[in-house]
């Protein structure tokens, strides 16, 4: 993977808990880390393996690229991705294919438009 193939800038964000004004548990997203990425969209038959575990409607998928760093191998699931304005819940996070521990793949879904 060359420098110029993290073209897309993405922010993986975390979910932190506060209290509301009732006491009530409240969830906020803070960002963890703002980093370069590449972006690639998956293809119809991934979509239908999201689809047969148990997720309906229309929605996008799409893996992004990103450098591994100490902060980006602590990201799981239960964080996600903003990218061009939209929030991405992230499915899956592995080692990528690029070079043993230089890369990490995210895969992503939002809610097509």
């Amino acid at each position: 993977m060359q420098a110029g193939d993290l073209d897309r800038r993405i922010t993986i964000q975390r979910s932190t808990s506060a209290e509301g004004r009732l006491n009530e548990p409240v969830e906020t997203w803070a960002d963890l880390i703002t980093v370069w990425a590449r972006r690639r969209d998956a293809s119809d038959s991934q979509k239908i393996e999201f689809m047969a575990a148990g997720q309906t409607g229309s929605f996008i998928v799409s893996r992004f690229t990103i450098r591994s760093s100490e902060i980006s191998r602590s990201v799981t699931p239960l964080d996600r991705v903003f990218h061009d304005g939209k929030v991405w819940d992230i499915k899956g996070v592995k080692e990528a294919d690029e070079g043993r521990h230089r890369f990490l793949e995210i895969t992503a879904s939002r809610d097509a438009d």
